[in-house]
């Protein structure tokens, strides 16, 4: 006898290539959206896998987090400029 019951949410079948969809009723359970991660763990035993939402928020997310406003577009010689200030004041100038 099973130690556990279960209800299976949905199926998935997969292609040639190794891809699966994930089914929308995943999708909505987890919220996940495009850019999501899932992690794939194999549960001690060969015919038993989890799969998981990863992280909750995609690196998009991380980066507005981290640099909340759009830097200022820079020409290449600005960049080349500010890389050779930067060298400067951390090493001396040589």
């Amino acid at each position: 006898m099973c130690d556990y019951l279960f209800m299976v949410l949905a199926q998935s079948k997969v292609t040639a290539q190794g891809q699966i969809s994930v089914p929308a009723e995943v999708r909505r359970r987890l919220g996940l959206g495009q850019g999501s991660v899932l992690e794939w763990e194999i549960n001690g035993k060969e015919d038993e896998l989890i799969v998981r939402r990863g992280v909750r928020y995609t690196s998009e997310d991380l980066h507005r987090a981290v640099f909340p406003e759009k830097p200022e577009p820079k020409t290449l010689s600005e960049l080349k400029d500010g890389i050779r200030q930067h060298m400067i004041e951390r090493y001396g100038e040589r």
